[in-house]
């Protein structure tokens, strides 16, 4: 007999799966452990003495995933006959996991307060990467050799088993922390625990402190100095609900071995003010440095603190650095409601990915390649791989530039992103319509064969732009003259955004709506203030076939003449333009009978907007990326089926 335990996990990534395998085979239980559509297969010997001790393990140990959907467990005929076999093929970058967490605290532990621990699940793999195959050797530690006791670790079952990154306080990485009056090194537990003691008193005494994280560089510093490149770092889990309104699954999402990034509704009233917002972009801590920081500050009364993306040339009061180099991926940032969650934007958790087909063709887009390995094929960045030998290339079009092969075509954006949603949901062959919006929209058509673009996007030119709104309808001038006289300010930003040589349709709308923040997040924090139910109508008609900017604009402004609340404004635009989507994909599903709904592009990662459109399609399903960003990054997969 066997007993059977089956675990849905929403991502094709592996490091669960693999960190049970590990669990498995330091107990010595026989079993069978793979992963398939989505669903992790656990297989174990029902007579194995060790099987309760395992699986006790296996619940205590193993890292809470916001991937997880559920479990279910029973037992078959077939019984396992060897341990589970564990290969490491690519390394990811992920939180660190709770028995890393737990040796980092222990005083007896090699690793107390060593702020690169990380096992072979687990940490800031993927910031280590030279290049392909993952080995030491190819790796930013290829200097430091292992002493006898993680060697030794390396070589036996366990969590650690083949980990190429392995070190602890005896073989590790010196720590160098600069400050205007004194440079001095962390290099034991006594010396890391003093340094993570100081920076900590530093920032509470409202300083800045940049660290260079295993995930980059970042400055860390009290609220008091949040700006809009900012995250909430919240370090107290204890009280994290005190301080924002979150569903279950956003705070379980917050504490997971994925760490990601999201945009979260605070409750505090007190910080609803000192941020003069009522949403932030939240973490929780994730590498070995945040960690220990943000314990360090909670010992110091510290519930939260705030730190932005940086570099080596950032000013700071106090630097921590470290002599190797690193190349840090972004954030991934994800998307959660009550009924949907996907991955909005970002390299972390979903790259470096494996695609177990093959097919002859090199795909190209934001940097990200895809090589054939015996496995299938791998998805990274090119700088980490040598060259390849294919039948053909595809490139996003802002690349097309350099030459990658004799046989080269572009791809646009649009077109890959929305293929990349065909191939996750294995939809080849049928019929699909859709929509990508990341700053234009655009519509596409799937024909069972290949993509085409039915509305093409069209790029926003603010050139003459007050002339084109006093042409746009009988009436319009009288717009533009009232702008002048009534809203001169308005006026004054309507000029200065003529002379914009490179500007996006939001920046456009940040600006005319006086937002600090002028991009896309400016607007869409803004929305999320308003808190009635229902807004006004924006005008999201469409000329010559293509989405209409001047309209679009000259409305807001309108609304802006009557005294219409900015924060109404905002949060009715995506209503109307969830209604827009919403409209022309009906449209276009009633004329090319097409089965399924594809939804792509990162804008669509913004509440209002997003609860429109599902609440129009309420019977429909609507089929976005699932272990991809729906943003950007996603080109490269769709490209190698275009």
């Amino acid at each position: 007999m066997a007993f059977v335990l089956e675990i849905d996990i929403y991502s094709s990534q592996e490091y669960i799966k693999n960190y049970i395998v590990s669990i498995t085979r330091e107990y010595g239980v026989l079993a069978q452990i793979f992963q398939k559509e989505h669903t992790i297969f656990c297989s174990f010997a029902s007579n194995d003495e060790n099987l309760k001790a395992c699986l006790e393990a296996i619940e205590q140990r193993l890292p809470a995933s916001c991937f997880l959907r559920g479990t279910k467990q029973y037992e078959t005929d077939t019984n396992p006959q060897t341990l589970p076999s564990f290969k490491q093929i690519y390394p990811l970058s992920l939180g660190l996991c709770p028995a890393c967490q737990k040796e980092m605290f222990d005083p007896s532990s090699r690793r107390y307060y060593y702020p690169f621990t990380s096992c072979s699940h687990c940490g800031a793999q993927h910031s280590f990467l030279s290049e392909y195959p993952f080995e030491r050797k190819n790796s930013a530690l290829k200097f430091f050799q292992m002493c006898a006791t993680c060697k030794e670790e390396t070589e036996r079952t366990g969590i650690r088993e083949n980990h190429q990154l392995n070190s602890c306080h005896t073989c590790g990485i010196p720590v160098r922390v600069l400050s205007k009056s004194s440079e001095r090194y962390a290099n034991d537990a006594g010396s890391f625990l003093t340094m993570f003691e100081v920076a900590a008193k530093a920032i509470v005494d409202k300083k800045r402190v940049l660290i260079k994280t295993t995930f980059g560089y970042r400055l860390f510093y009290l609220k008091d100095f949040a700006n809009a490149e900012s995250i909430l770092l919240m370090i107290n889990a204890q009280k994290i609900t005190h301080y924002l309104s979150l569903i279950n699954a956003e705070f379980n999402a917050l504490l997971s071995i994925e760490r990601p990034l999201l945009h979260v509704t605070i409750s505090d009233e007190e910080l609803k003010s000192q941020l003069k917002a009522n949403t932030a972009y939240v973490k929780y801590p994730d590498d070995g440095f945040s960690i220990l920081l943000s314990t360090q500050l909670q010992k110091l009364g510290v519930d939260y603190c705030a730190y932005e993306t940086a570099d080596a040339n950032t000013q700071a009061d106090i630097i921590i650095d470290y002599d190797l180099e690193i190349e840090a991926q972004s954030d991934m940032r994800l998307f959660l409601n009550k009924d949907i969650s996907f991955i909005a934007e970002g390299e972390r958790v979903s790259f470096p990915s494996l695609l177990h087909v093959k097919r002859d063709v090199l795909s190209v887009a934001h940097k990200y390649v895809n090589v054939q390995i015996d496995e299938g094929m791998l998805l990274d960045k090119m700088e980490y791989f040598d060259s390849v030998k294919v039948q053909r290339a595809v490139v996003l079009a802002k690349e097309a530039d350099e030459v990658f092969h004799d046989s080269q075509k572009e791809m646009a954006q649009d077109e890959a992103s929305f293929m990349s949603v065909i191939v996750e949901h294995k939809l080849f062959g049928k019929k699909c319509v859709g929509a990508h919006f990341d700053e234009e929209p655009s519509f596409l058509y799937y024909d069972a064969k290949k993509v085409m673009r039915i509305v093409p996007p069209k790029e926003f030119d603010a050139h003459d732009l007050l002339e084109k709104m006093a042409s746009l309808r009988e009436g319009s001038d009288r717009l533009v003259e009232n702008i002048k006289v009534k809203l001169p300010s308005i006026y004054e930003k309507l000029l200065m955004l003529e002379e914009q040589k490179s500007i996006t349709l939001f920046e456009s709308v940040a600006t005319l709506l006086g937002l600090e923040d002028t991009t896309m997040r400016g607007v869409t924090k803004e929305a999320m203030k308003f808190i009635g139910k229902g807004g006004i109508q924006i005008d999201t008609h469409v000329k010559d076939n293509r989405f209409d900017h001047i309209a679009f604009l000259s409305s807001i402004v309108s609304y802006q003449l009557a005294g219409v609340n900015r924060t109404i404004i905002c949060y009715s635009l995506f209503e109307s333009l969830g209604d827009y989507f919403s409209e022309l994909i009906h449209e276009l599903q009633s004329k090319t009978k097409a089965q399924h709904i594809v939804l792509c592009g990162s804008h669509f990662a913004n509440q209002s907007l997003f609860s429109r459109v599902q609440r129009n399609f309420k019977n429909t399903p609507l089929l976005m990326n699932k272990s991809y960003p729906i943003g950007k990054e996603n080109a490269v997969v769709g490209g190698i089926y275009l």
